[in-house]
């Protein structure tokens, strides 16, 4: 079961948990990243400031999904003077989904937190999902004034309202790039998804296994460099398609 906080409403001593938490763990911060040389830098950067007063544990993974331009080289050059930062590269571009999956696979560290690549996120925030961490597997984000075109509000609109007919209530942001999990879950969360349909798999895949969910909102900022490829309307088709064929599948094991 999900369980949405919304900032106004949190009890007083909800709040003064929040503010005095002190996290003691390890985190593997995930960044899949496509054609991003012009973000994927301060991306990093911004991760590296933030997680130094967090934990001394920590690893950045920038999965290079098979771009075209200096992603790669730019994330080497940074790796070169932070040992924290580690390059996954793929040679042929896979898919949001088989970088994320990547970035997974390739995470040593106890939690696994992971955003997007293009700065439309405020990675200080994960100081939000932290202390809910104690109590729930997974932590996700939401975007409470989402900055993107209004074709891309439209397709959300309607992916997530479809994803909750059909299976229930998930999320109500599914496809929000700032979550926060046990390492633990991706071990038993299978995931096969190479595209847009990796959060509903996942997050489907959780809440049949049992998993408890917090969703917390987080701020959300128009992209100011790179182009956004989610709107492709291949990428859609292909999405829905692959979301039919993931709920007959589960039809099927459950007969």
């Amino acid at each position: 079961m999900a369980k949405a906080i919304e900032d106004k409403t949190l009890g007083q001593g909800e709040k003064n948990h929040v503010s005095r938490f002190t996290f003691q763990g390890s985190i593997s911060v995930v960044l899949p990243a496509y054609n991003e040389e012009e973000n994927v830098g301060q991306a990093i950067r911004s991760v590296l400031e933030v997680m130094e007063p967090i934990t001394s544990d920590y690893e950045v993974i920038v999965v290079d999904d098979g771009s075209r331009d200096r992603t790669s080289e730019v994330v080497e050059e940074l790796a070169e003077s932070y040992p924290q930062v580690r390059l996954v590269r793929h040679e042929v571009n896979q898919g949001y989904g088989g970088a994320l999956n990547s970035g997974f696979q390739a995470a040593t560290r106890e939690l696994i937190f992971f955003t997007s690549s293009d700065n439309q996120y405020d990675v200080a925030e994960v100081k939000k999902l932290l202390p809910y961490i104690e109590t729930a597997e997974l932590v996700i984000g939401y975007r409470a004034d989402r900055q993107d075109p209004f074709i891309r509000r439209f397709f959300a609109w309607g992916w997530t309202t479809l994803v909750n007919l059909l299976f229930g209530y998930v999320s109500r942001d599914i496809d929000c790039a700032f979550k926060l999990f046990r390492r633990e879950v991706t071990r038993q969360v299978p995931i096969t998804s190479k595209g847009a349909m990796i959060d509903t798999e996942f997050l489907v895949g959780a809440k049949r296994k049992g998993f408890s969910i917090v969703e917390v909102p987080v701020s959300h900022f128009p992209r100011l460099a790179g182009e956004q490829t989610g709107a492709n309307i291949r990428v859609i088709l292909r999405a829905f398609r692959d979301l039919f064929r993931f709920r007959l599948q589960l039809w099927r094991e459950a007969d």
